[in-house]
């Protein structure tokens, strides 16, 4: 799967939010500054050339529906990060922030608590 530009991940949380819909509800989404509609637009048509979207013509306009869920493209996105920048390694993520300082110990233990429950 394609990585998405952080233009094209704003268009999708806001397709994501939204549901299906036509780009105005869309924009309308989005968090100020918004970009012009004819922006969103080529974003919108991007994203459903990459297949991320699906359409349907109704009357004079274009109808969106989201071809992945949020949840599968976070699984995917991480997975390829992690393979990235980790070597694959969620041990090497984790220490990571923690040395960053970016996850305390009470998290950390109930990161562990959640992996021993599963």
């Amino acid at each position: 799967m394609e990585k998405l530009s952080i233009q094209e991940e704003e268009a999708m949380q806001a397709i994501w939010q939204t549901g299906s819909g036509f780009i105005k509800d869309f924009l309308d989404q989005l968090n100020e500054p918004k970009p012009p509609y004819t922006t969103l637009a080529s974003t919108v048509k991007n994203l459903e050339r990459k297949g991320f979207l699906k359409s349907e013509k109704l009357g004079n306009s274009y109808r969106y529906t989201p071809a992945i869920n949020e949840e599968e493209y976070k699984k995917r996105f991480m997975s390829g990060f992690v393979s990235d920048y980790f070597k694959n390694s969620y041990k090497d993520l984790v220490t990571f922030f923690a040395n960053e300082k970016k996850i305390s110990a009470v998290e950390l233990k109930e990161i562990i608590k959640l992996i021993e429950k599963h």
